[in-house]
């Protein structure tokens, strides 16, 4: 049985609250303490340490053995570990966007769910589908394009044949539903006196719903066709015990995205070394305070 370092600190903690404890109510009780208790505090401290730590470290083993994979952190892989029978260009583009991918997935359940849910939200969900245009035709792609849609197709052309026509077939299908979230959004916003239809609010549900579908689909065939079972985790169903059977952390979610736009505000990570942190001595430390992809991906 392993006992994991934030167990480890959390013993620490208490020894030392215990401690300040100790040392403050004999403060708070007169104004000194007479050399009897004095001589007695000693023993008097270890027993209760003693005591409370076994309480402590007991159920911190309990509570390891009950749910041993919250114990420990998911395990890091690297090109090595991918499928060696994969195509080098598929490899570095899995490499190059499994990152974005799962935060991406991170962000369908985290907050577009609730979005297509409130439709004092449906103008800012339009807005992740539509392209911005611009003369000339040098229009910014919208969000959805650059996060979904366009990974899946360079995934799709660096793959294996026995794989790329199913990356395609989940383009296809999650475009196609994320046209109809489209629709079903397009024209409400929150500040626009319109009359909403009754069946907006479940045909955009009905659409995340289809197109949660379709990257749980991509999401499959790319842990398959890497040879990491699981990697990338698949977004469970509507329900109470969604967030815990995802297995992501919705807290580090909104702690990541807030130090990340916060950054952009800021002018970005090279403009805003005079709020942050600097980079400390062998460690390139992000100066948003961002915490790093790879940690925030292997959680």
């Amino acid at each position: 049985m392993k006992i994991t370092s934030s167990t480890l600190l959390l013993l620490s903690s208490a020894f030392g609250a215990a401690g300040a404890f100790s040392t403050t109510s004999c403060r708070a009780t007169s104004a000194g303490c007479s050399s009897t208790s004095l001589n007695a505090e000693p023993s008097t401290r270890r027993s209760w340490l003693t005591s409370s730590s076994s309480i402590l470290l007991g159920s911190a083993i309990a509570a390891t053995a009950s749910n041993p994979q919250s114990a420990f952190a998911k395990t890091v892989t690297n090109a090595a570990s991918l499928d060696p029978d994969l195509p080098n260009d598929a490899i570095k583009s899995y490499l190059q966007y499994r990152y974005s991918l799962q935060l991406a997935a991170d962000y369908y359940i985290f907050d577009l769910q609730n979005m297509v849910a409130d439709t004092d939200e449906y103008g800012l969900v339009t807005d992740l589908v539509r392209s911005s245009n611009a003369r000339g035709g040098q229009g910014q792609p919208s969000r959805i394009e650059r996060e979904y849609v366009n990974p899946m197709r360079i995934m799709g052309l660096s793959l294996p044949p026995e794989y790329a026509d199913d990356v395609r077939d989940t383009q296809f299908a999650f475009e196609r539903a994320m046209s109809k979230l489209n629709k079903a959004t397009q024209g409400i916003k929150r500040d626009l006196s319109v009359e909403i239809d009754k069946n907006a609010v479940p045909n955009a549900k009905a659409a995340w719903e289809e197109g949660r579908v379709a990257l749980n689909s991509f999401f499959t065939i790319l842990n398959t066709a890497t040879g990491l079972k699981d990697e990338l985790k698949l977004i469970p169903p509507s329900g109470p015990n969604q967030v815990a059977e995802y297995g992501r952390s919705i807290r580090r979610y909104n702690e990541f995205m807030k130090k990340t736009k916060l950054c952009q505000n800021r002018g970005g990570p090279a403009l805003s070394q005079a709020w942050g942190q600097l980079m400390v001595s062998g460690y390139l430390q992000d100066s948003c305070g961002v915490e790093p992809m790879d940690q925030y991906f292997f959680q």
